[in-house]
């Protein structure tokens, strides 16, 4: 008997079924199930199609991540998470939902992209073959520097069908977290996101990109740059950059941890490693903001984005 049809038997209308459910009346038919748009409510999930799904978990804050990418979530049979995704995000998967580690931090990696490229293929083969549901969760966005082109090739090559589900980056909760607008207008007219970890530890950023020009210069947002700290600052600095231009270290964003640490590039070394030595070390993930805008943050209120339970 469907759900419905228990509810009808029970001697409660079409309309009163429709309120309990969440659906109007109109969303049933004669049979007493809903229209196209119906939950498949003998299986969890079964709104969400057999596939792989590149999933963006945001910063942290789990009420971050977007509907469609908690639909898909909670429809996982297996679930391949990054180090970065939140406790919070995770506690959204199914208790049948089969998760595994393939977490990768600066010099800790639990295994090569290579290998998470093969695993994801060898799940997906096995998974949607069955119709079930193959997460890989990244946080922030799999687009911004999260190799989501490997995985979507490794993918496509072996004919599995895929979609990503954006999800909101660290420079986005920025702005809502910190109060730094990253274009504020007569500070800055663009934003310019640039990694300083690269496949190759040896390599650094080409600083000649990024030459200073008065009045003319982006918010630069530097991910995963906290252990090259003090050669971006050189870097920049020797492109001619102010070593007066305000910088921010924005550690674990949007979390309940969250701190920021603020100076310049000529001394934000020396206040990070006086900083490191107190009670509340900076533990990363850590974004780092250099531009104007640092220096005119917006007075935000950061309790207001918990639930109240929380305040």
């Amino acid at each position: 008997m469907s759900v419905a049809g228990f509810f009808q038997a029970a001697g409660f209308s079409l309309r009163q079924i429709g309120s309990l459910l969440g659906f109007s009346a109109n969303g049933f038919n004669a049979s007493g199930l809903a229209g196209n748009n119906q939950l498949n409510l003998a299986q969890p999930g079964g709104d969400t199609a057999a596939g792989v799904y590149l999933i963006g978990a945001g910063p942290g804050d789990a009420e971050l991540l977007t509907r469609k990418g908690e639909r898909v979530l909670r429809a996982a049979d297996v679930v391949l998470y990054d180090n970065l995704v939140s406790a919070g995000v995770l506690a959204l998967c199914r208790r049948s939902c089969q998760r595994i580690y393939v977490g990768k931090r600066a010099g800790l990696h639990a295994m090569a992209q290579s290998q998470i490229n093969q695993l994801l293929v060898e799940y997906g083969q096995h998974s949607v073959s069955a119709g079930k549901v193959v997460v890989r969760l990244k946080g922030g966005d799999p687009a911004i520097f999260g190799r989501v082109s490997e995985e979507a090739a490794a993918l496509a090559q072996a004919g599995l069908p895929f979609a990503i589900v954006p999800g909101i980056t660290s420079a986005s909760a920025a702005c809502a977290y910190s109060g730094i607008a990253l274009t504020a207008r007569g500070q800055a007219a663009s934003v310019q996101f640039l990694t300083a970890q690269f496949a190759d530890p040896g390599r650094q950023p080409d600083f000649t990109q990024y030459q200073y020009q008065s009045g003319q210069n982006p918010t630069l947002v530097v991910y995963m740059g906290l252990n090259r700290l003090n050669e971006l600052c050189l870097g920049l600095m020797n492109v001619g950059w102010p070593g007066a231009m305000p910088v921010a270290l924005l550690d674990q964003l949007s979390s309940d941890t969250q701190q920021e640490l603020t100076g310049s590039l000529a001394d934000i070394c020396a206040r990070y490693a006086c900083h490191q030595q107190g009670p509340n070390p900076l533990l990363g993930p850590t974004l780092i903001v250099i531009g104007t805008v640092v220096s005119t943050p917006m007075a935000v209120n950061r309790s207001l984005l918990r639930p109240l339970q929380q305040v």
